[in-house]
């Protein structure tokens, strides 16, 4: 049976395109998946169907999408490697692979982490009420590396997702960011919510934001770039990506908020290759520790940044030793 969502355009969202409003209206959608909903006459504007995704929104058009449903309610087990650090009855903790998506999503159907984790865990009892995501509690960006707990049942899941919601995880970061803070370490606190003018993403604003606080502490500088050590007290999207940008140092390697192509650095054909051989931004979640749901012990777990991430600090530090 498929699902009737609705919404109303308010004042923030005129002259926004349809396409793009309805692509961050309906959960687990995409631009391409919904301007196939368009072309496919699922979307009224104003109780008249609409197949025009450029259109411009206007405040308070009412908009109704029927979106299908998925060709496979559960995501299926897939053989996809994973690096395991730990597993028990209750809980997996796993070290996330730059490029991996977390659950399936329109446009990544196959290929999750859920995928793999219902493969590797024959005795996953598929937690949560959420379908697609079972037993996930939290979620690192799909080109953000490093290590997340999945829950193996239901009681531990909601233990989990307490702890989550209460931000009471441990969240260690490392991260390269564009040019030097002036101070060692620092708080960023400043709300997060979607992007008055691209709805894809998000962006420090004071309209229909939640609270956001990221602690940071400089760890290496390089003149043109620095190495950073991060701690989230709130777990917002994108935070670390949105606050470092909001700070005018943004995350090499993030294409939607950060630095990717180094066009006007002067530096070397080797570092640049480096920076160029990033796979997504250059943010790793090092080290995260959680309350055990059964034996109530704090368990924490650390990993190392990937190779790719490993090689630009190399050639960054090679840099300074040249100078």
């Amino acid at each position: 049976m498929s699902e009737i969502i609705t919404c109303t355009a308010e004042e923030n969202d005129r002259g926004i395109r349809l396409d793009v409003y309805l692509a961050a209206a309906v959960a687990d959608s995409s631009r391409s998946s919904i301007k196939k909903l368009i072309k496919d006459k699922r979307v009224t504007v104003n109780g008249t169907i609409c197949t025009k995704p450029a259109r411009s929104m206007v405040e308070g058009d009412e908009l109704s999408v029927d979106v299908p449903p998925s060709p496979s309610a559960w995501p299926e087990p897939e053989d996809i490697p994973l690096d395991i650090l730990y597993e028990d009855d209750d809980l997996v903790m796993v070290n996330k692979a730059a490029g991996m998506v977390v659950h399936p999503a329109p446009g990544h159907r196959t290929g999750t982490l859920v995928n793999a984790i219902l493969h590797h865990c024959p005795d996953f009892k598929r937690a949560g009420e959420d379908m697609i995501r079972p037993g996930i509690v939290h979620r690192l960006d799909r080109d953000t590396s490093g290590v997340m707990v999945v829950a193996k049942n239901e009681p531990a899941f909601r233990n989990l997702s307490a702890q989550a919601a209460a931000h009471t995880f441990d969240r260690r970061y490392l991260c390269l960011v564009r040019g030097e803070f002036k101070e060692t370490r620092g708080r960023i606190n400043a709300n997060i919510g979607r992007s008055l003018s691209d709805r894809s993403r998000m962006a420090v604003t004071g309209i229909r934001a939640k609270r956001a606080v990221t602690d940071f502490e400089v760890q290496e500088r390089f003149g043109i770039a620095s190495l950073v050590a991060l701690q989230l007290e709130t777990g917002r999207t994108h935070q670390i990506r949105v606050h470092m940008r909001f700070a005018n140092r943004p995350v090499l390697g993030d294409t939607v908020y950060g630095e990717h192509e180094y066009r006007h650095w002067v530096i070397s054909d080797e570092l640049r290759a480096a920076l160029k051989g990033l796979v997504g931004q250059a943010l790793h979640a090092g080290r995260l520790g959680v309350t055990h749901p059964t034996s109530g012990e704090r368990i924490t777990f650390t990993t190392p940044p990937p190779e790719d991430f490993q090689r630009a600090l190399d050639a960054l530090r090679e840099l300074n030793a040249e100078e």
